[in-house]
């Protein structure tokens, strides 16, 4: 199917925008042949603003599956050196079991799991968290929970990859760390523990980022302006 509609040019002559999640994505879809005119960014937003929280910012929070490409085994290689660092992990996945069992066994007792919760209690412990860790060693689109933390005014930790080191801006709204380098990933956690008033700039900061790119208002506004452009564009094609 794939080589008859690309030696047909469905992809490049019959569909008039495409719509990437990030200028990382936006890249690779270029790189497979896709005109870079006909596609337009527009990221990911959270729908409904859980706001900002007064509750004590006692953790570290991670949100994901328990797999090697979350990159949840750096994660916890990290963790070795924090005894008074707590870090709540949410998800499940195949590591999930390695991990619990590690955690019983007393080496990692800081740390608390917390198997698959709902979406509304995963926005709750971020308004508690005093960072998020994501940890990916893969390519990500968006994900989403770095756009729910910045809602929280909670900054990121993050891996200097694709589009994560394209959302987290360095020094500004979290930490970029290099991916599967989990000396790296301590260093930065420690430093974020350790100075909560840089952290707690950084949290404003991540909470004016998500107020002018990642509202349900700013994402609607932007896709209305990519369905007249691709409107328009049709038109002229015909």
């Amino acid at each position: 199917m794939l080589l008859f509609h690309r030696l047909s040019k469905t992809y490049i002559n019959l569909i008039d925008l495409y719509i990437a999640l990030s200028s990382s994505s936006q890249k690779k879809f270029i790189q497979g042949g896709l005109p870079q005119a006909n596609i337009v960014i527009k990221p990911n937003f959270v729908s409904a603003d859980p706001g900002l929280s007064a509750e004590l910012r006692d953790c570290v929070l991670f949100v994901g599956r328990f797999d090697a490409e979350k990159g949840i085994d750096t994660l916890l290689q990290a963790w070795r050196g924090f005894p008074a660092i707590p870090l709540k992990a949410v998800g499940t996945g195949p590591l999930f079991l390695d991990a619990q069992k590690k955690i019983e066994q007393g080496r990692y007792s800081q740390i608390e799991l917390t198997g698959s919760i709902a979406h509304e209690e995963v926005l709750s412990l971020l308004q508690t968290a005093r960072l998020l860790v994501v940890p990916s060693r893969t390519l990500e689109n968006f994900p989403l929970v770095i756009a729910e933390a910045f809602a929280c005014g909670v900054p990121v930790i993050a891996s200097r990859l694709g589009a994560m080191a394209e959302i987290v801006e360095d020094g500004k709204t979290g930490l970029l760390f290099t991916p599967g380098d989990a000396e790296d990933l301590a260093a930065k956690v420690e430093w974020a523990w350790n100075h909560p008033a840089e952290m707690a700039e950084m949290g404003k900061a991540a909470r004016r980022e998500y107020e002018e790119k990642y509202t349900a208002e700013r994402n609607y506004q932007m896709l209305m302006e990519i369905y007249q452009q691709a409107i328009d564009t049709h038109r002229r094609r015909r």
